[in-house]
């Protein structure tokens, strides 16, 4: 059985995966200045971005929920594995080999198939599947293609392929290549026998779009049907959950569009693989789809995340739908989530009715960039299809009209604040006086009010006394100094030297040089790539938050010798004065004729301190 894997190898590893890389592939991250890249956190829903990267650290830290910690801890909580499953994951992204323990041990490895190994049959499958697509038995997939616009370069630029139509040609080319039957059919790609025979590919006969996550990498596949003689009826067959692959959380196309989706603050959500395709090739590159399910609340969240959807920044989403009823039941599905976002949200219809590819096929690139410029607001959409189903021809049907429209309006985001433009946009669509229709809803919020009733909570028993704020203002020079510890040691090296436990009077901050201090002082971090993750192993559970924190928030200012010198020293001059109102105290209850010794031994005490002070001042000017 093998051994754990030595440390050695866990400490290259987090040496050599960079945490920007990894943690970019998930989160939009911008400059925040000072070496810290700043982003919307993956963890927690937010509007105001909080979550920080600091790539020479190797740390994140999220202000907002308080995550944080180094590129392992990053993965391990963003994908739900195990802390060996992770290493052997970035190992063999990053080229580490992982040396383990000689000889019988404890196997920590996962269970099961590992991830790395169903991710890279994938990426065999999609060049099998490629590869296929040239051949003749794929001519009609070919032919598919070529009616919807598509040619050998749009399919080459997509991955495109075709799957054989016998039973088992991907299984046997991936066990040739040395997957197990395991890695094979855990990982969607065949389906076990029930007959106890050899699994079967679970997609034949059909063509093939990769799935791939934001990174790059094929997780699953769409199958679209195109004999008729396929005994599964389905037009659209996906891959089914698996460890690699969530529908819930997955985006076809993401891989090609987060990038631009970061730089534009713009999303275009669309209904398929075809239409993802027309987008892009038309030159809209922010166009992504949800793969065999309806999109939801998780995939907002991924579109928040690469679009950097927050309050100082608003962007749009813009959904394109179908006329028909089942896109307005869309539209609607996608109007009661649109709490989701920060950004704006659109809708962008074809009159004819035509979806992105169809519209490509007949009228060309423009007309599909004219389709996304022409969107209108998601809410206006939405009130007009549910004003059209009642007769406003007749008075009742008028009123029917503009109270379901006040009930949808009412279970959307910032409802106060749009009151007034909704009032006016249903009193246009329902034909009623708008001050009529502005009165109805003043009295249906009252109603609503008058009628939630919640109960009054019992009082709080008395909360024990919590410990002042990290960012309280009296704290800020321990705060700055333990950042450049924590992030620029080789910088701050020997001059803090004279500096101890006492100098930090948050006990948050205490603990934090205690540990630095334990690990041999800050000089023992110069030219350490690991040296955040020694503090971190070593630190109280209670401790690690704190030097998450101070590993990633940006510095006032670049760490100059002079604004080293001058926080140093400006630590320093705090302690020597609050140890000079200590002996001032002291002096002012002490008898200078009982207790002369004492009283001439602390004036002494106090001389030294003044004159120490006063050394330390003169540090301070000269460094700024």
């Amino acid at each position: 059985m093998a051994g754990r894997i030595r440390e050695e190898s866990i400490a290259e590893v987090r040496e050599k995966a960079s945490i920007e890389e990894v943690v970019g592939q998930y989160v939009t991250l911008k400059n925040a200045g000072a070496g810290s890249r700043k982003g919307l956190c993956p963890f927690h829903d937010e509007k105001t971005p909080s979550f920080n990267v600091n790539a020479s650290r190797q740390s994140f830290h999220c202000f907002g929920c308080g995550e944080g910690g180094d590129v392992i801890s990053f993965v391990m909580k963003i994908d739900g594995l195990s802390f060996m499953e992770t290493v052997e994951r970035l190992a063999e992204k990053y080229g580490v080999e992982l040396k383990r323990e000689d000889g019988e041990g404890f196997d920590d490895r996962p269970k099961g198939p590992a991830r790395g190994k169903m991710v890279e049959a994938h990426r065999v499958a999609q060049e099998f599947y490629a590869e296929h697509l040239l051949t003749p038995e794929a001519a009609v997939a070919r032919q598919f293609l070529t009616e919807r616009g598509f040619d050998g370069a749009s399919a080459e630029q997509f991955g495109l392929g075709f799957a054989p139509r016998g039973g088992d040609d991907l299984f046997k080319h991936l066990r040739a290549r040395g997957f197990t039957s395991e890695e094979i059919t855990v990982g969607g790609l065949a389906v076990p026998s029930q007959r106890g025979g050899s699994p079967y590919d679970r997609f034949r006969g059909r063509l093939l779009w990769p799935i791939r996550e934001a990174s790059g990498e094929t997780i699953g596949f769409g199958a679209r049907r195109i004999f008729e003689d396929d005994r599964v009826e389905a037009k659209y067959l996906n891959t089914s959950e698996t460890p690699i692959y969530k529908k819930s959380k997955v985006l076809y196309g993401i891989d090609l569009a987060r990038r631009e989706m970061g730089r534009s603050s713009q999303a275009v959500v669309v209904e398929g693989y075809t239409d993802v395709m027309a987008c892009h090739l038309a030159g809209v590159g922010t166009a992504v789809a949800s793969c065999g399910t309806a999109f939801g609340d998780d995939h907002a969240k991924v579109l928040r995340r690469y679009m950097a959807d927050h309050e100082e920044f608003r962007g749009e989403v813009i959904f394109t739908f179908d006329g028909d009823a089942a896109g307005q039941a869309a539209a609607l599905k996608a109007f009661q989530g649109d709490q989701n976002f920060v950004s704006q949200t659109y809708v962008a219809v074809e009159p004819d009715g035509l979806d992105p590819c169809d519209l490509r096929i007949k009228k060309g690139d423009a007309a599909v960039r004219e389709l996304v410029a022409r969107r209108v607001p998601l809410y206006r959409f939405v009130l007009r299809n549910l004003v059209e189903k009642y007769d406003l021809d007749r008075a009742d049907g008028r009123v029917g009209a503009a109270r379901e429209a006040m009930q949808l309006v009412f279970s959307s985001r910032d409802q106060a604040a749009a009151r007034s433009s909704y009032a006016r946009e249903i009193a246009q669509l329902t034909g009623l006086d708008p001050l009529e229709v502005q009165a109805q809803m003043d009295q249906f919020v009252r109603r609503g009010r008058s009628s939630s009733g919640a109960p009054q909570a019992a009082p709080e028993p008395p909360a024990r006394r919590a410990a002042p704020s990290l960012l309280d203002p009296r704290f800020l020079i321990e705060r700055e100094t333990l950042k450049l510890v924590v992030q620029h040691p080789t910088a701050i090296g020997r001059s803090t030297a004279e500096i101890g436990p006492d100098d930090f009077t948050h006990p948050a901050y205490r603990a934090v040089w205690e540990v630095v201090s334990a690990a041999g002082g800050p000089s023992a971090g110069a030219g350490d790539a690991g040296w955040v993750a020694r503090l971190r192993d070593a630190a109280a559970p209670d401790v690690v938050p704190v030097l998450n924190q101070l590993s990633v928030e940006p510095l006032k200012r670049q760490p100059t010798g002079d604004y080293i010198a001058e926080h140093v020293f400006r630590l320093l001059e705090l302690t020597a004065q609050r140890r000079i109102a200590e002996v001032k105290a002291r002096l002012q209850r002490t008898n200078p004729v009982e207790h002369a010794e004492a009283f001439n031994r602390m004036f002494g005490e106090l001389a030294a301190l003044e004159e120490h002070r006063r050394k330390l001042r003169d540090h301070i000017i000269g460094a700024q």
